[in-house]
């Protein structure tokens, strides 16, 4: 099957001359979601909820979670995508939960944040 090439004036949005920012902004936000994932899956596993099985048995139960948090994060950006490829999404807002995503994501990595739930 060959691939199309699509020129870039293709995706410069009719009438208002603005380009679409969709498939760019599923990318960051896709970021916020695997690192939410990743401190989501930690503080599972300090609470004795839910331990992930280890991938890589030298490395331990964090070859799991970080598998894990990999794929959440694949499939939140395939997902994300192909829903918003071609389309202009409000940046801001994107940015702004892609943020707030990642500081949730460290703050469940952060071993005396596990405490607190």
């Amino acid at each position: 099957m060959a691939t199309k090439i699509v020129p870039v004036e293709a995706a410069v949005r009719p009438g208002r001359g603005e380009v679409a920012n969709g498939t760019a902004l599923a990318s960051f936000l896709a970021a916020g979601i695997g690192a939410f994932a990743m401190g989501f899956v930690v503080v599972l596993n300090e609470a004795g909820i839910f331990a992930a099985p280890a991938v890589y048995a030298p490395a331990g139960g964090v070859s799991g979670r970080t598998t894990l948090a990999t794929m959440v994060w694949l499939i939140a950006w395939g997902l994300l995508h192909s829903r918003w490829k071609g389309r202009e999404i409000n940046s801001r807002r994107v940015y702004l939960g892609t943020l707030i995503l990642i500081g949730l994501g460290i703050l469940g990595t952060f071993p005396p944040a596990w405490g607190l739930f």
